[in-house]
């Protein structure tokens, strides 16, 4: 499916949001075409990141991919890699054209019982994250609903999956994609990213994650948690430029468990529930997935 969007700011409307699982449904990918001048929203940027979903960036005569920068063409039915280009389309290392900030990325997995509200662990974090609630909610933009506890549960709950989109309320741009799997006796597996946009000149508090963390899984315990920061407007909009590879800031686990050598790890939370949070590098440096890779590699022989 062929998707036109002439507009700055493309976000997932329900309409759109629909045409991709409608396309997911037959196995069928959904190619969005849109100028070079235009900016994704962060949950329709999350969908392109998917088999689903491509994004097209038509720049003068030519076309590539908003999201890697591959130079495609059209071969009368689809959009295709282009055989014999070497390097990236001249738009996508063009200079972009609003100050790269930092975008902070955590995401967790949680597993919830057959009874009880979904929203606390999101809720919770967005609550440490920008002082304030979320304020609404929706599984398309804009968001339909203000933000309600029961609501949120009350959708999730009712789908085999599910994904919901949660906005915040504080002064610095935050959102959360929320995806739910009911599982056989009602129980719920949840993996959610919440993201918050900082400017240049507002550096992400990163030297106090442990404490944050702590105070998450004191109200809302998690099974693990992953940190990463990624060059990117603080808006948290997507232009189909290079911006900047994002690198990894923590990982934490549930229980008390040791690291690698060299590579202590640091109980945060109550004893009833601890995590153990092993910091990686400040988002910035290369080496950061290489400790990441040790510190996976160590996990999964302990």
């Amino acid at each position: 499916m062929v998707v036109l969007q002439d507009r700055p700011l493309v976000p997932l409307t329900a309409w759109l949001n629909k045409a991709v699982g409608d396309c997911a449904a037959s196995d069928r990918t959904l190619q969005l075409v849109t100028p070079l001048a235009s900016r994704l929203s962060l949950p329709l940027r999350t969908a392109a990141s998917g088999k689903e979903m491509q994004w097209v960036v038509r720049d003068g005569d030519g076309y590539y991919e908003g999201l890697t920068g591959r130079p495609l063409k059209w071969n009368g039915g689809t959009f295709v890699p282009v055989p014999e280009a070497r390097d990236y389309s001249p738009g996508f290392t063009t200079r972009p054209t609003a100050p790269i900030g930092s975008q902070l990325t955590i995401v967790y997995r949680t597993r919830h019982g057959a009874e009880g509200h979904l929203s606390g662990p999101v809720e919770r974090l967005l609550q440490l994250l920008t002082g304030k609630n979320p304020g609404g909610l929706g599984a398309s933009e804009p968001l339909e609903h203000p933000w309600n506890a029961d609501r949120f549960t009350e959708y999730a709950r009712g789908r085999a999956k599910s994904r919901l989109i949660v906005g915040g309320d504080g002064p610095r741009p935050a959102q959360a994609i929320c995806d739910f799997t009911s599982n056989a006796g009602g129980t719920v597996a949840e993996v959610s990213t919440v993201t918050i946009g900082y400017m240049p000149e507002d550096p992400p508090p990163l030297q106090h994650l442990p404490t944050l963390v702590g105070a998450l899984v004191a109200d809302q315990p998690v099974a693990s948690l992953f940190v990463q920061l990624t060059p990117g407007r603080a808006d948290l909009t997507t232009e189909p430029r290079w911006t900047g590879a994002p690198g990894p800031v923590a990982l934490a686990v549930a229980g008390t468990v040791g690291g690698p050598t060299g590579l202590p790890g640091q109980q945060v939370g109550p004893q009833r529930s601890p995590l153990t949070f092993f910091p990686l590098g400040d988002g910035r440096s290369a080496d950061g997935w290489q400790r990441h890779s040790f510190l996976m590699q160590h996990l999964r022989s302990a």
